[in-house]
């Protein structure tokens, strides 16, 4: 859960994507994107295995996605010319959901994770409930660290940010190739 959902990955971009905003609404921003995503993983925790066959969707299929989705994302956090997202946001775009809430902390594969932990052939529903609080905590600590930020960016300085970004996209990069690759290899889950 730690490595899919990636607190440490989410501050970089959350400090981009929300340095148009007061201080409270970075703060609502924070809150609000961490309440989508754990909404949307639990969905995914607790019903992404019945959707996924309903739609006849195979495991390894979702994971191909989610990995070219990620990687897409991931190239953007590399390459942009300041930092992720730095124009601001046009008016009515909710930040807090895109990119934040998905596909930033709630990454495909974060998703793929939690229909992989909770399989509902052998987990039974006290299990995904374990499963759910531990995702519960990582998000916690997601919320805890943007909600530092602006500390965090005093210590390490917009150049901080900015280098800390572009390494955090060439990881995720790399978590999305593993993605495919692994899919392609017939393997669920990032490696």
């Amino acid at each position: 859960m730690w490595v899919t959902i990636d607190p440490l990955g989410t501050v970089p971009l959350y400090l981009s994507v929300t340095k148009h905003l007061s201080a409270p609404g970075r703060k609502r921003a924070a809150v609000r994107a961490t309440v989508i995503s754990f909404f949307l993983l639990a969905a995914f925790l607790y019903f992404g295995e019945i959707i996924l066959k309903v739609m006849r969707i195979d495991l390894l299929s979702f994971q191909i996605a989610g990995g070219i989705v990620l990687f897409l994302f991931a190239l953007s956090m590399i390459f942009a010319k300041e930092s992720p997202n730095s124009a601001p946001p046009d008016k009515g775009h909710d930040v807090a959901v895109f990119p934040l809430a998905m596909p930033s902390i709630a990454t495909p594969g974060a998703m793929l994770s939690v229909v992989v932990l909770t399989n509902n052939n052998t987990h039974s529903l006290f299990q995904q409930t374990l499963t759910c609080g531990v995702m519960a905590l990582v998000l916690m600590t997601t919320l805890v660290l943007m909600l530092l930020g602006d500390r965090i960016l005093a210590l390490i300085g917009h150049s901080g940010a900015n280098i800390l970004s572009r390494v955090m996209g060439l990881i995720l990069s790399a978590v999305a190739v593993q993605m495919v690759y692994s899919a392609f290899k017939g393997e669920l889950g990032p490696g």
